[in-house]
């Protein structure tokens, strides 16, 4: 006689990724709601939605608030009342026993069911967790549908041995559901992928993993929310800087023995249509621009923002983003000229604005010049031509940015690259003077890309030919190039990346083959410039470690890279 199992269960799961803002707790419970009625639509047996959805990530020192964790409470409650079908998985941040924890809250029948506590805290790069959370010691597991399904946060699928021994060998899952907050930088998503579908293969089980999307202070999150079958086969993935709403249907194989032996496949079907993917690292980075400036301004309450347009190649992209991100009826570029800036960067600055449709408005500050300058005159060693006065016409543009930011509320975006940033060719209280410093983390070397993709998306040449041809110059003394100053921007970005973003030393620099007096060099002026960095506004990360939260040196150092013996 045969038998044949027949398998009737299916699950469809819902993620749903959104643009949560930290400390708006009933605008973030909103959103929820309704995000909730739209998956209803779509009958769902399960939603899910990121890590620590309610308050925002990161909400840093909000959680040494008591008040602030019982008004988490007090919103997940409120959820669960409003939200009674379907079950609903949110993240919020919790108080419990007098600790704080990183918790997932199960709401079911207008209520929360269980909740479970994260257990791998991280504190390296931009994270704090240790500072902020108690980690969690016990797992939950929830079933739904017949299909049992084990919670996680984050990082708690990274160590697949420490979730092994939390979830141990009494109950065979069907799925494991991560929420998370995962900030973007170039090659997080590949990392990201490969973790999910190594979790997948070793619990033989599908996993569904909720990302946050949206920009937070200098982080982006990306959202690519990510459905994996069993076989560790990456089954459909969220859109990229956007909100989704990501749907699968979750079905076990093999019949009700092999599952009860755990044997069972899992396999994974998608709701289409697929969501758009970013087509290169580059299309990430410029997305990854485009909302972390966005959301940057409209979050901290800001509709327009005013830069200065020099005609350069950084002024350019960093309007060329602020556009795509407010629309050109929200910028304002500003050319202020002196006796040393050429017809042909004025001219630029000018096409580029009429190239993006933004105002454009010429303020020359000459006449401002030479009052500061004659009223400096009266201190004896004032030098009219040494560096203190080229950094003069740089704190006049400045002081007019920051003025008119003053009078009409809008916000200074600087346009300091990462190249430059690093090694402190920048003028403090000048061009570091802003709110929000939009290629920051952008090398010279991509800001040269990013130039050439704005005008491959346009169709046109946004940013000219000569934008893109001229050698670079600060224009603050005749004659004037980067050149004079800086080593070439492709070895000094070479330099910059071993050693501000891998933390090589001099010798491995060195050995890897370049040259030892440029090194040096370089080295010196990153470490003697960690003050103006720390004055300087903050910018979105995009690289693996960015300058701020992400590398935190201390002001007053007296370790040298030098010490190294070569």
């Amino acid at each position: 006689m045969s038998i044949y199992f027949v398998n009737l269960t299916i699950m469809r799961v819902a993620l749903g990724q959104f643009n949560a803002i930290v400390g708006d707790l009933a605008g973030n419970a909103e959103k929820m709601r309704r995000i909730w009625a739209e998956a209803l639509q779509s009958n769902v047996d399960l939603l899910v939605f990121p890590e620590l959805a309610v308050c925002g990530y990161p909400p840093e020192d909000l959680l040494h608030k008591k008040h602030f964790l019982q008004d988490n409470r007090l919103i997940v409650d409120k959820l669960a009342a409003d939200c009674p079908d379907k079950t609903t998985i949110v993240g919020f941040a919790e108080s419990y026993r007098r600790k704080s924890y990183n918790s997932a809250a199960v709401l079911q029948t207008g209520r929360i069911n269980k909740i479970y506590r994260k257990g791998i805290l991280v504190d390296y790069g931009v994270f704090d967790e240790r500072r902020h959370f108690q980690p969690g010691t016990e797992p939950v597991v929830i079933n739904i549908a017949g299909l049992d399904v084990a919670i996680t946060i984050c990082a708690d699928i990274w160590d697949t041995d420490w979730l092994a021994g939390l979830l141990g060998n009494t109950t065979k899952i069907q799925m494991i559901i991560n929420i998370s907050a995962s900030p973007f930088h170039l090659g997080k998503i590949e990392k990201r992928q490969e973790i999910i579908s190594r979790c997948a293969k070793e619990f033989n089980c599908a996993v569904a993993y909720c990302n946050l999307v949206g920009g937070q202070d200098e982080l982006v999150f990306d959202g690519r929310s990510i459905f994996a079958d069993s076989a560790g086969k990456l089954i459909a993935k969220g859109r990229a800087f956007a909100e989704d709403i990501l749907i699968a249907d979750i079905i076990p194989t093999g019949g009700s023995l092999k599952r009860s032996l755990g044997m069972a496949s899992v396999q994974v079907k998608p709701m289409p249509p697929p969501a758009p993917q970013p087509t290169d690292l580059l299309d990430e980075v410029y997305q990854a621009l485009v909302l972390g400036t966005r959301d940057y301004a409209q979050k901290n309450g800001f509709k327009k923002v005013l830069l200065g347009l020099s005609g350069g190649i950084d002024s350019s992209v960093t309007a060329a983003i602020a556009v795509a991100a407010l629309g050109p009826e929200n910028v304002v570029g500003i050319t202020m000229p002196s006796k040393f800036n050429s017809p042909e960067t004025i001219a630029d600055a000018e096409k580029v604005a009429k190239n993006l449709g933004i105002e454009f408005l010429t303020i020359p500050i000459e006449p401002i010049l030479k009052q500061f300058d004659q009223a400096l005159k009266e201190v004896p060693g004032w030098d009219s031509e040494g560096i203190a006065y080229e950094n003069l016409q740089a704190r006049i543009r400045g002081g007019i940015l920051m003025s008119l930011s003053n009078q009409f509320g809008s916000l200074v975006l600087t346009t300091g690259n990462k190249s430059e940033t690093a090694v402190g060719y920048a003028t403090l209280y000048g061009d570091t003077a802003g709110g929000f410093a939009v290629i920051k983390d952008v090398p010279k070397t991509m800001v040269y890309k990013l130039a050439e993709r704005i005008n491959k998306i346009s169709g046109r040449q946004i940013i000219p030919a000569d934008v893109l041809n001229r050698p670079p110059t600060a224009e603050l003394k005749p004659g004037q190039k980067d050149s004079d100053s800086l080593p070439d921007y492709d070895l000094l970005d070479k330099i910059l990346k071993g050693y501000v973003e891998e933390d090589k030393s001099v010798q491995q620099l060195v050995e890897s083959g370049l040259p030892q007096d440029v090194v040096l060099r370089v080295i010196r002026m990153v470490d003697r410039n960690e003050y103006k960095r720390r004055q300087s506004p903050p910018g979105v990360k995009i690289t693996l470690k960015a300058f701020g939260k992400d590398r935190r040196l201390p002001i007053t150092n007296r370790y040298s890279s030098f010490d190294d013996k070569m």
